[in-house]
């Protein structure tokens, strides 16, 4: 009688250990639920240890599962396994009333994996690390739409004055994300565990999903990108060099990408931990990659970025001064009048940091390309050129240096008096004038003379040209071949 009990008990216990494991998804399918049959496909061993990996079920499959809270701490391991598989399901976004149930039922399973992340309730398994990294990948990594100008062949629009591309399944996009930031993040994360996920080919895929056209992932990337740079080590040099290969193809093939402005925000940071005496992989970056990037017409986009990581150089080291500013000068723009203004603040930032001896270097290139810029007709180019004189440290710089720099720039000056079109630029001229003659009197004098016995010279010429050509004309004329074409 006390076998018979005992078998009873046993028989009983295990009817309800299937009955548990069922809620989950993990017991035998029910013969009475046509639905179940496709889950048996989805078993995953509840053991944490296990190698077996999961196979997501089928699309009619998806069904809203416990939270964690309602389950047993032994039990969270295999349901976070399972809401991996429903969160590994990819649905038509651009339809927003197909599969409605379905997408809810994802984002609010996304949204629980976030908080079980984030609340650090449980250290999670290796497989369930390394299923989680598999499933974010599913979400995330994908082909990106053509960018609107390359469906009409039109030129890239600035970005200010387009509203973007919007991508539609960004609702869930975003917390897919977001989990990514958190695992990232979390204190619970062990780097030497999770360096096996988020390994090189994860971070290239990542740096793919910059040139996204919706602004929103941009941002998210940036962020992301930037913790796993902070928090894994060993990637930082491979980080480097793919975000390198990025800019050249860039700068030397598409001139096309969404994502340089997030990529330099990036290194602005990277730049701004280098240490002191800096390597010359880094000075090798600077030369071949951040100047290079003035090149490309649509500058505009990310300036305010790379003229942040070029004034990081150069405050760090400031013998790099001269190299950046013949850098400048080598891109500067010849007919685009807003890429030169600017050149021309970035120039003056640069100029700010300068020392004396570099600056002596490439005083006199850099006075004569100033000197073009004072000369244009462009108002907004030639004020930006004479705003230089408003800085306290380029105007000392320029005293000291006044018996090489005024003599470049003077004729220059003279001739904005004389023919320029805007009176803001006239009384702007005269005040640098004025400056100068303050600064040495005596040296304008000179400058002034030998400005006047050039333009002598010009004027002789001038007339002795316009006398050869009457003589041409007279003898033409004695000739008798008047009906000579003359130009």
């Amino acid at each position: 009688m006390f076998k018979k009990i005992i078998k009873g008990g046993q028989r009983k216990s295990s009817k309800s250990n299937s009955t548990d494991a069922s809620l989950y998804g993990y017991g035998p399918p029910s013969s009475n639920n046509p639905g179940s049959g496709p889950n048996s496909n989805a078993v995953v061993a509840p053991a944490q240890n296990s190698d077996v990996l999961m196979v997501p079920p089928p699309m009619t499959t998806v069904e809203p599962l416990p939270s964690f809270r309602d389950v047993s701490v032994s039990e969270r391991q295999n349901l976070f396994m399972r809401k991996l598989q429903i969160c590994c399901f990819q649905f038509d976004f651009s339809d927003t009333l197909k599969s409605i149930r379905e997408k809810e039922i994802k984002r609010q399973t996304l949204l629980e994996l976030v908080d079980f992340i984030q609340s650090g309730s449980g250290k999670i398994s290796d497989v369930c690390q390394e299923e989680m990294i598999k499933m974010i990948g599913v979400n995330i990594f994908r082909c990106l739409p053509p960018a609107s100008h390359e469906n009409t062949g039109q030129e890239a629009t600035d970005p200010e004055e387009d509203e973007g591309y919007l991508e539609p399944s960004w609702p869930h996009l975003q917390i897919v994300y977001e989990l990514l930031l958190r695992y990232v993040v979390s204190s619970e994360t062990d780097t030497k565990v999770a360096k096996r996920y988020i390994d090189h080919s994860f971070v290239l895929k990542l740096l793919d999903l910059f040139d996204s056209e919706d602004h929103r992932e941009r941002e998210f990337l940036k962020t992301i990108l930037h913790r796993i740079y902070g928090k894994f080590m060993v990637h930082r040099p491979f980080i480097r060099k793919a975000i390198n290969n990025i800019f050249y193809r860039f700068i030397y093939e598409t001139e096309r990408h969404s994502g340089i402005g997030e990529l330099l925000e990036i290194l602005g940071s990277i730049i701004n931990g280098f240490a002191l005496p800096m390597k010359e992989e880094h000075k090798l970056f600077l030369v071949r990659a951040l100047i290079p990037l003035h090149k490309p017409k649509l500058v505009a986009m990310y300036h305010q970025q790379l003229s942040y990581c070029i004034i990081q150089f150069v405050e760090k080291d400031y013998k790099l001064s001269d190299t950046v500013i013949r850098g400048l000068l080598k891109y500067w723009p010849l007919t685009n009048c807003q890429k030169e203004v600017l050149f021309l603040g970035e120039l003056e930032e640069v100029l700010e940091a300068t020392q004396p001896a570099e600056f002596q270097r490439c005083m006199v290139p850099l006075f004569r390309q100033i000197a073009r810029c004072l000369n244009s007709s462009h108002f907004q180019v030639a004020e930006r050129a004479l705003f230089l004189w408003n800085n306290e440290h380029i105007v000392s710089l320029i005293a000291q240096n006044r018996q090489v720099i005024l003599p470049i720039i003077f004729e220059a000056l003279g001739k904005n008096i004389q023919n320029h079109w805007n009176q803001a630029i006239h009384g702007l001229t005269v005040n640098v004038q004025k400056m100068f003659m303050e600064m040495d009197a005596e040296l304008f004098d000179e400058c002034g003379r030998q400005f006047e016995e050039k333009a002598a010279r010009v004027q002789e010429v001038e007339e002795q040209r316009e006398i050869t050509w009457r003589k041409l004309a007279d003898a033409a004329a004695e000739r008798g071949e008047d009906h000579m074409v003359t130009v």
